[in-house]
């Protein structure tokens, strides 16, 4: 129901006027799941369920948060990376992310170059077009499983942060090891093999952190487990790359 109203709205209001209003939109939307159920702790909304999208995906009635960035948005807390002053770059952000981000007392930039997201900047991200050391945190949320020349990627997001700060890195995982295949090109190929249509590989975790470690960064591979219905509607098993650049 959920995404036939979403593509039905989408139609009708151009993308702009959508993504300014989106918030008090969903505010009508919202109104149906009040209760005590559950919590986003984004928006800090308690309502008596999520929405349950594609591949059990629970999106926040209020924000439009996903499981994944309700995580993200736990560990900048817990691990207290978001401090004042600090210059924050955000490749192609979760409109809830961005919407609260912008709120803090640190310079936060997202990019993006497809039009799809919010964004303040447009990155290349195999050249991005900043001097070096430049950014306190980089997150870079489901983005390298896009990029055909993700070694020039990653040399790029070290070159830009500081020394002894740290990039947030997640992807979709696989498995054994990491399965590309450049002869693979089409939407349709792309789809049956890398599991979406513009990906053009899926990693596996010791694959991905091999290749940061090359790079220069030093990995911790942080892995979650929850309960399907626990509180804040987390994913059930999760893993999230801290990639850190020593002093």
């Amino acid at each position: 129901m959920y995404q036939e109203v979403k593509h039905f709205i989408s139609k009708l209001i151009p993308k702009k006027i959508l993504f300014r209003y989106e918030y008090p939109f969903r505010y009508l939307y919202y109104l149906r799941y009040t209760g005590n159920c559950f919590q986003c702790n984004i928006c800090h909304k308690t309502i008596r369920s999520f929405i349950k999208i594609n591949n059990d995906n629970r999106l926040c009635p209020r924000c439009g948060s996903f499981q994944r960035i309700r995580r993200l948005w736990q560990i900048l807390n817990n691990d207290k990376l978001l401090k004042d002053n600090y210059r924050i770059l955000d490749f192609s952000p979760s409109r809830s992310i961005y919407r609260v981000m912008k709120k803090g007392n640190y310079s936060y930039f997202s990019s993006d170059l497809s039009g799809d997201f919010l964004s303040d900047i447009s990155y290349d991200i195999k050249h991005i077009g900043s001097v070096s050391e430049c950014f306190d945190l980089i997150i870079c949320y489901h983005i390298l499983e896009h990029i055909d020349y993700d070694i020039m990627a990653m040399k790029e997001l070290w070159r830009v942060l500081k020394k002894n700060r740290y990039c947030l890195i997640q992807t979709p995982f696989k498995d054994g090891d990491i399965f590309e295949d450049d002869t693979i090109k089409t939407p349709e190929e792309r789809k049956h093999f890398f599991g979406q249509s513009d990906h053009v590989r899926i990693y596996s975790i010791n694959g991905l952190k091999n290749r940061l470690k090359n790079v220069g960064f030093k990995v911790e591979i942080r892995n979650f487990t929850e309960k399907f219905d626990n509180f804040y509607g987390f994913s059930e098993n999760e893993t999230v790359l801290i990639c850190h650049k020593p002093k």
